[in-house]
């Protein structure tokens, strides 16, 4: 097998993300270690399937699942050159499950409910422009545009670039926190410099909706979910959602016309013309 070295500097040069980087060389350690003894280069597609099945019996999730598929398909397509169609391998279905949204009063609860300012900054950005956790804690001073009231989102998910709205709102906030703060590089910068810690955003959001009293099993993603369906419910068309929030895919964005509430509210329901009470 290919040293652990070699995998990384590959995985580099295509300009996989740190994430995505961790994410592949663990799973690779672990696909190793199950096969401690044998030649892993060897391997066919049915060990590959088994090891696959040894997954599901560990009940690791289908997202997992993913995660270790797409690690093997890189090794085995990318580092041993091998064909794609060879090691195709078929992906466990996703469970179509419908994302959490809270309304604008629950984030404007929750925003009332964050007394720290660089918290209470973190979470409206996320929210405001539709980030995800990656992109709030790698963005730069540099990358808040005021003149053209844009915020610059460099190297998204993908290796992509993209342009979100920039408020007046957002704007007045941002230049309380950075009078307070003076951050350098990093706009939301960590207590030792450096960028903020996602699993530091994650536990914010979670003390900040049980102080705001919003029981939801909510995340930072959460606040992503709610503002691309609060602007589909104010009457945004479909593709210029999908070019904030950054996805390639329109199915991707096409989940929030499954949770806006818009189209049934005009609808009558027949528990009307009955008496509960």
């Amino acid at each position: 097998m290919i040293n652990e070295k070699e995998i990384n500097r590959l995985l580099v040069v295509r300009g996989y993300s740190n994430n995505t980087i961790c994410t592949y060389l663990a799973c690779l350690h672990y696909f190793k270690n199950y096969f401690k003894g044998f030649e892993i280069d060897q391997l066919t597609k049915d060990d590959i399937l088994a090891y696959l099945f040894h997954l599901i019996q560990e009940d690791y999730s289908k997202s997992m699942q993913n995660q270790h598929i797409n690690a093997i398909k890189f090794y085995f397509e990318k580092c041993l050159g091998r064909k794609k169609e060879y090691y195709h391998i078929e992906r466990p279905r996703q469970d179509k499950k419908l994302p959490v949204v809270l309304s604008k009063h629950e984030i404007q609860s929750l925003f009332q409910a964050t007394h720290n300012l660089k918290h209470l900054t973190a979470l409206a950005v996320i929210y405001s422009c539709g980030l995800r956790v990656s992109e709030i804690i790698h963005l730069k001073i540099k990358d808040i545009d005021s003149q053209r009231m844009v915020i610059n989102i460099r190297k998204a998910k993908g290796n992509k670039d993209r342009q979100v709205q920039l408020t007046n709102q957002i704007l007045a906030l941002l230049r309380r926190y950075y009078k307070k703060h003076l951050p350098v590089n990093e706009l939301i910068m960590g207590q030792k410099g450096g960028p903020y810690l996602a699993s530091s955003i994650q536990k914010i959001i979670k003390r900040t909706a049980l102080k705001a009293k919003t029981y939801k099993p909510i995340t930072p993603h959460t606040l992503r979910h709610s503002f691309a369906t609060h602007l589909l419910e104010n009457g945004t068309d479909i593709r210029y959602i999908q070019f904030i929030l950054g996805h390639s895919d329109i199915k991707t964005t096409q989940i929030y016309t499954h949770v806006t509430s818009a189209h049934l509210k005009n609808i009558k329901n027949p528990s009307d013309d009955l008496n509960f009470f």
